[in-house]
């Protein structure tokens, strides 16, 4: 205790040094922990970007594929799903509700997905979060859309604006349904999912667009109306996938071999979040490399400790002498160095520490609002906790360097030197 005591002594008389490698020990801590809650912040949101969906179903392919064009829009199905299967599916005894969707066409670079007022029921993200609107509601004409935040932000839309699909992912004169436009109904909150990018409208507005388009075309001489297209029957003849919610977590496996086992044709259900956790270990090599990236500034503030600490003791020779010469032993000059080694970056770790609550306070609305992304203000986990013990740990190991080499100063050499 003396010691400690003696070490923090030396410490406040150099406080402007101690205070510039405590201010260094505490950003390189506020660093290593803000990427380690970010990484795991963003690990959960990966794995939460459709929540309380039991399966996924589309066409038979990969598991990964369905689930990248099902849910992400990246990509294109190799085959749709027929509307008779889709109803037929839906009608099973344990499936309580479904979300179709279809794709295939654009607006402006962003997807436009066709589905139902079930998506906007039952489409959960980031732990069962339901989708708001920011403004309007959902569609109710057949040519009404609602608009994914990042969307209207980007394009600078509005209610009652008008809006003009595209055939495909080619936004080009020949390609753009321009008889055809529909209204913006309603804007969405921001969701860090690819809702936020996405134009939503009706199945029946899918349809009527397409009436007059034959193969992916609209034939020389055909053209139907707006108004004429509402009166034609609307009913999809088939969809490019839909999710699936059970009535009951237990009945997953039982129909997921229905639906795999399907005679009427071939399709594929997959368990969203088995799909996520796999495709997230395929594309976690930057997730570490981050992590890594953070742990080398920690190591650089750490290091600055150090070079302080060495830079020092050749001013303070006299008073390693002075020390030696009323009886300190060399154990006790190493326990001088180490502690303030370890004052240091005890005080750096827990200024740290309130400098990453402040900065997540401060920051956590607009990373919400901007990046979709919902971190917790929480204590520690275990693994912070496992690195500020390291980070401790870390500095009492390289306060050793110092500590050695100011023992090792001769009692003869220290009174000899001259100031």
């Amino acid at each position: 205790m003396p010691i400690l005591a003696l070490a923090l002594k030396s410490l406040l008389n150099r406080r402007l040094t101690a205070g510039l490698m405590v201010v260094s020990i505490s950003l390189s801590v506020m660093l290593l922990l803000g990427v380690e809650r970010l990484r795991t912040q963003a690990r959960a949101g990966f794995a939460n970007t459709i929540s309380g969906t039991d399966l996924v179903v589309g066409a038979r392919t990969g598991a990964t594929a369905l689930l990248l064009h099902a849910v992400f829009r990246i990509g294109y199905a190799t085959n749709n799903v027929s509307w008779t299967s889709y109803q037929e599916i839906a009608r099973h005894p344990r499936v309580r509700w479904t979300i179709p969707v279809s794709l295939g066409d654009s607006f402006r670079g962003f997807t436009v997905l066709g589905t139902n007022k079930d998506y906007f029921r039952h489409y959960h993200y980031g732990g069962r979060r339901a989708l708001e609107f920011h403004t309007g509601g959902v569609f109710d004409d057949v040519y009404d859309a609602v608009l994914g935040s990042d969307v209207a932000r980007e394009l600078n839309l509005h209610l009652h604006d008008s809006l003009v699909v595209a055939h495909g992912a080619v936004d080009i004169d020949s390609t753009r349904h321009s008889d055809k436009p529909f209204r913006v109904v309603g804007i969405l909150n921001k969701t860090g999912t690819p809702v936020d990018r996405t134009v939503h409208v009706s199945l029946a507005g899918l349809e009527a667009i397409h009436v007059d388009w034959q193969s992916g075309m609209r034939p020389p001489g055909t053209s139907a109306s707006a108004d004429d297209a509402r009166r034609q029957d609307l009913t999809p003849r088939s969809i490019t996938a839909f999710l699936v919610g059970l009535d009951s977590r237990t009945a997953v496996f039982h129909v997921q071999r229905f639906i795999n086992d399907y005679r009427r044709e071939p399709l594929l259900a997959v368990l969203p979040g088995v799909v996520l956790q796999e495709l997230w270990d395929a594309i976690g090599v930057a997730e570490q490399a981050l992590l890594g990236v953070s742990a080398l500034v920690a190591l650089v503030g750490l290091s600055g400790m150090v070079t302080a600490l060495l830079t020092g003791l050749n001013e303070r020779r006299r008073e390693m002498a002075v020390l030696r010469s009323v009886g300190a032993r060399p154990r006790h000059v190493l326990a001088l160095i180490v502690g303030e080694a370890a004052a240091l970056a005890a005080a750096g770790v827990a200024l740290g520490v309130v400098f990453l609550y402040l900065g997540l306070f401060v920051t956590r609305s607009f990373v919400q609002t901007h990046l979709g992304l919902s971190i917790e203000i929480g204590l520690p986990g275990v693994y912070e906790w496992l690195l500020l013990t390291a980070v401790l740990l870390a500095s009492v190991v390289a306060g050793l360097w110092p500590a050695v080499r100011a023992y090792r100063y001769s009692l003869i050499d220290g009174m000899t030197v001259h100031v």
